[in-house]
């Protein structure tokens, strides 16, 4: 997809500039659309860590009021999500969501917001390296997910699996 193009770029400028921050999150309403009416956005991103946000609105409400459970764990995959694309061109790699396995601890009942930590070294080891002979590798990122009042929501472990475009099949050989 093109607009997957512009990714690295602005996901760098973004880190520096409220307009760039802005034009990624436009950018990533429109090319993960089922995010769009919830609201998910970038709040902030460093060189090793992104944060997102998910408002406390009705759209992600569960039946009392809270932050559903599916909000909470896509808000998550969102984020875990970013952090990998911050460091892997999607020019080059596919990455489709393994696996996902919640803790949820805390009832949200106003703003959350999920960190993802990377941690570079081991993205080397555990992704890059293996692609070189491989066609695709699991890797599993940690995102903790809490409020503004700094409760810990819930923790998430999101297993990708990441590889060289040219190795995607869309159909059983």
């Amino acid at each position: 997809m093109k607009a997957f193009a512009l990714l690295p770029g602005l996901l760098q400028k973004a880190r520096t500039s409220s307009f760039y921050l802005w034009l990624l999150n436009r950018l990533l309403s429109f090319v993960v659309p089922f995010n769009r009416p919830h609201g998910f956005a970038i709040e902030r991103i460093e060189e090793d860590l992104i944060v997102t946000r998910a408002p406390y609105r009705r759209i992600n409400h569960n039946h009392i009021r809270g932050i559903h459970a599916c909000a909470i764990a896509t808000l998550a995959e969102f984020s875990s999500g970013l952090a990998l694309l911050c460091k892997l061109d999607p020019a080059k790699y596919r990455l489709i969501m393994a696996r996902i396995e919640i803790d949820y601890l805390f009832q949200a009942r106003q703003e959350i917001l999920a960190t993802t930590v990377l941690d570079m070294p081991q993205v080397v080891q555990q992704v890059i390296k293996p692609l070189q002979g491989a066609d695709a590798v699991n890797y599993t990122q940690e995102t903790n997910v809490g409020d503004r009042q700094g409760h810990t929501v819930a923790k998430a472990l999101i297993t990708w699996q990441i590889k060289p475009w040219a190795k995607v099949r869309t159909r059983p050989d």
